[in-house]
């Protein structure tokens, strides 16, 4: 979690490990093929809190080919409002089932944040059985 002061390194180190499997077989297949493509990772990690560092993201924007700086502060600003905002659904969700009997938590809870949040992610609740 993004309380602790090395939150981002200890992430980078987990998203390296479990994605490097990956990366070396895209790579050997490349090689192997003779295709000329090298494979290479770019982490962006932001925290549940919404915190991330921000002269990292901006120089990571910058080497996938995001040139214009101001372009590059609205993608961070955006992918923070975002994070919030998926956590603060989350917490919402979380508050509901541990508070309401689960056959009412869909129920009890407020139909536009539903649409809003499930609809545009093509997540599809099934009604209620009745």
């Amino acid at each position: 979690m993004d309380t602790n002061e090395d939150w981002a390194e200890k992430k980078e180190q987990e998203k390296n490990e479990r994605y490097s499997s990956h990366l070396g077989f895209i790579n050997h297949l490349s090689n192997r093929e003779k295709s000329g493509w090298k494979a290479s990772q770019t982490n962006f990690t932001t925290g549940v809190r919404g915190s991330l560092h921000s002269n990292q993201f901006q120089t990571r924007l910058e080497a996938l080919g995001v040139k214009n700086k101001t372009t590059r502060e609205a993608i961070r600003n955006r992918t923070v409002q975002k994070t919030l905002s998926m956590s603060d659904t989350i917490l919402k969700f979380f508050f509901i089932a541990l508070n309401s009997k689960t056959e009412w938590t869909l129920q009890n809870f407020p139909t536009e944040i539903v649409n809003k949040n499930m609809k545009r992610f093509n997540l599809y609740l099934q009604p209620p059985r009745t």
